[in-house]
Formats: structure tokens, C-alpha cells, sequence
């Protein structure tokens, strides 16, 4: 197991970059934030997630919620689709290139839970090139530093 700043590192397989946290936070807690689109920007540590998103009542597979967004200074927006929700335990969305994100939280202890966030695009070799994008394009490489920005901020964050 290989550890940066206290990040792990997870093999989770070809075409997904993986990274768990320990948090000294319920799982019930992180869950929530996380499973309500409209506090992403509170976690993202990409600085890619704007605060300017459209999101169901019910967060159920299949809800579609839009998220404002700027990479390399461009503003776009991105709609999502809900693919997995198991309360307390598992959150994923899907973009429309096939991409997913997918949050998993375990808890250790009531207060203490590890977090688990990964960045999933297998499913994009559905698209032409897709999958020689993410990888000639270093896309995966940044994702990997964002989800580990991500998850450093969201364990200060209950860390201090």
C-alpha cells in the first residue's frame, strides 16, 4: 500500500485512478455532503467545480443533476447522471462521455470513516478514442492529484 500525505493509493484496476482518506467524520455525515451535487464545490479540490448546479429532490439512480464547471479558464456546464446510491456506503455519477466518479465511505468507528474516491473511465472506450484521450492527455495523471487534493481538504477539514 503506497501512501502520499497520507492518501492511499489504490490498485483499483485498468482506466481508474483510485484514492482513499481516513476521516474523523461519520459516515452518515460525509455521505450527505457528497450525495447533495449542490455541495461539490465544497469538496472539490481540482478547483474545477463552481458552485452553480441544478440538482433533483430526490438523489435516486437515474436523477440527472448539471454542475457548473471551468477547466483552463473555460466555463462549461456538465450534466450528470446518478448511477449508484447506497446511503452511508456509496455515491456515483456518470458523465455523458461514459466517465464515472464514484464515492465509497467504510466506516471505522462511529466517528472515523475511510473515504474512497475514484475516478472511473473504463466505460468511456464506448466513445471513439475516448479512452486514448484520457490517456495521451494526461487526464488520468490530473485526476489523480485532484482526488488526492480532495480528499487531504475534506480530512482537514474534519481533522483539525
Amino acid at each position: 500500500m503506497l501512501r502520499v500525505m497520507g492518501v492511499i493509493i489504490n490498485d483499483a484496476g485498468p482506466h481508474q485512478v483510485s484514492r482513499s482518506i481516513e476521516v474523523n467524520a461519520p459516515a452518515s455525515e460525509l455521505f450527505a455532503i457528497v450525495a447533495d451535487p449542490r455541495r461539490h464545490h465544497e469538496l472539490d479540490g481540482s478547483d474545477t467545480v463552481r458552485d452553480n448546479v441544478t440538482c433533483p429532490d430526490q438523489v435516486i439512480p437515474g436523477a440527472r443533476f448539471t454542475t457548473a464547471m471551468k477547466m483552463f479558464g473555460v466555463p462549461y456546464r456538465i450534466a450528470s447522471t446518478i448511477t449508484a446510491v447506497k446511503p452511508d456506503e456509496l455515491f456515483e455519477w456518470r458523465h455523458p462521455f461514459g466517465h464515472r466518479w464514484r464515492w465509497e465511505f467504510r466506516a471505522l468507528t462511529p466517528t472515523v470513516t475511510t473515504v474512497t474516491e475514484t475516478f472511473d473511465f473504463s466505460d468511456a472506450g464506448r466513445i471513439k478514442n475516448a479512452l486514448r484521450y484520457y490517456e495521451r492527455t494526461g487526464f488520468a495523471k490530473g485526476n489523480a492529484k485532484g482526488i488526492e487534493a480532495t480528499l487531504t481538504k475534506l480530512r482537514d477539514r474534519y481533522n483539525e
